[in-house]
């Protein structure tokens, strides 16, 4: 089929590359030039493990271009909505303008027939607005609302073999004639076992931010149980293993630490929220309130730990941050918890180096004030503590005996308690993690 993917942003340039890998004719549509040329050229702007290798694949077969010019959707069958949605400033309400942007500027190029998919994560409501826009632009058109759930670090695998499709259509039936449409675009993931589930509208534009807040709900939680065991003395690593073995609760993201961040999670439960607030069923995600303020919580008890590992003092301390992205295998550092860290513990006068191994750029452009180095040996060294706050592979993997003649004094705070207590304090290292004693 011929498709046009309006904005290559992360959601946009991974599904665009997808869908030219599944055999479709692709257009990616970007008001950036920047990033329109550098697409163009095979690279990502961002780090996403295998998006480079799949758009060399993929615009070898001339099934994939880019442009800035949104005429070049003219002609296509389907038109996937990829723009971002973030925080309003000043609020936990959605900024929708670059998708009410990239809606107005498409409608004069939607013939009869055609799909118009929402991928971009919404507010409930959104896709009856635009609905009526794009009835009045071509009545014979169709929108879906077709939520994404990538995850960062395994976006090009979450879209090639996705656990599940939700199409949310108007009527909410099996026989629109969305759907068929809509199988033929996915008739790779689908006959590969895909489940896929119809809706209404209202209902996939929930999916995403329901998930969300669980996902958010689930960590929170466990972090709340390792204040709890900080005070008692408890292990919540082992009891995590514990109540994980309960096959209605699982083991997945029970990993007590310094919480989430990132593009997605933060502002997604702050816009749910904000929406049911509009609807009138506000007190019904009043629990969203204390998720959010738990999560926050971590990044000052993170602070706090650190005080106490450096004696009560941090004026002066030499302290090393390793990391600097939100989560493993990216250099997304929206609201990365490691980052608000690194700045808090400058501004109470620690000496901050941050390393990480993709997201030191983008790292840089946010927090200008920090000190970052890119290697390893050099950001370690004469360090008087060490804090994994990001937990990259090649940080997991230090050796403690080796690391310990580089730095000023052995200390270490696991801020995602993946490492081996035992290992570490065995090579002389004053370890601390986060809800163990």
């Amino acid at each position: 089929m011929r498709i046009s993917v309006i904005g290559c942003g992360y959601l946009g340039a991974v599904h665009a590359a997808c869908m030219a890998k599944l055999g479709h004719e692709v257009v990616g549509i970007d008001v950036d030039e920047r990033k329109v040329a550098e697409l163009s050229k095979a690279a990502a702007p961002f780090y996403e493990p295998g998006l480079d290798d799949l758009l060399r694949d993929v615009q070898e077969t001339g099934r994939l271009s880019f442009t800035t010019d949104m005429s070049a959707a003219a002609g296509n069958d389907i038109h996937f909505i990829c723009v971002g949605t973030p925080q309003k400033k000043g609020e936990n309400a959605a900024d929708m303008s670059f998708v009410d942007s990239a809606v107005t500027a498409l409608l004069p190029h939607v013939a009869a027939g055609n799909l118009v998919v929402g991928k971009s994560t919404v507010p409930v409501g959104t896709a009856a607005r635009l609905e009526g826009l794009l009835e009045a632009s071509e009545p014979t058109a169709h929108l879906v609302w077709n939520p994404e759930f990538l995850r960062e670090g395994h976006a090009v695998q979450d879209t090639l073999s996705p656990d599940r499709l939700v199409y949310g259509v108007k009527s909410g039936e099996e026989e629109h004639v969305a759907v068929a449409i809509l199988d033929d675009v996915y008739a790779g993931p689908i006959a590969d076992g895909t489940p896929r589930l119809v809706t209404d509208h209202a209902t996939a534009e929930l999916v995403k931010a329901a998930a969300n807040s669980f996902l958010a709900t689930k960590i929170s939680f466990i972090n709340a149980m390792a204040e709890v065991c900080e005070a008692s003395g408890a292990d919540v690593t082992r009891l995590a293993d514990a109540i994980g073995l309960d096959d209605r609760i699982g083991r997945k993201f029970l990993h007590a630490g310094i919480g989430f961040g990132g593009g997605c999670l933060p502002k997604d439960i702050r816009a749910f929220m904000a929406r049911a607030g509009e609807l009138g069923a506000d007190q019904a995600l009043t629990f969203l309130r204390e998720v959010d303020a738990i999560n926050m919580r971590r990044r000052t008890r993170v602070v706090e730990l650190t005080r106490e590992l450096m004696g009560g003092m941090l004026l002066g301390k030499r302290i090393t941050v390793l990391g600097a992205a939100f989560k493993p295998e990216s250099d997304d550092v929206r609201d990365s918890p490691a980052l608000s860290i690194a700045a808090q513990l400058q501004l109470q006068g620690a000496v901050v180096t941050v390393t990480d191994p993709k997201a030191l750029p983008n790292a840089a452009r946010r927090f200008p004030e920090l000190q970052y180095e890119p290697e390893l040996s050099k950001a370690v060294a004469k360090a008087d503590a060490l804090l994994l706050l990001t937990e990259w592979e090649e940080f997991r993997r230090l050796d403690p005996y080796e690391l310990a003649v580089s730095v000023a004094s052995p200390r270490i705070l696991d801020g995602r308690n993946v490492l081996d207590a035992g290992k570490w304090r065995a090579a002389g290292w004053t370890y601390r993690g986060l809800g163990r004693p």
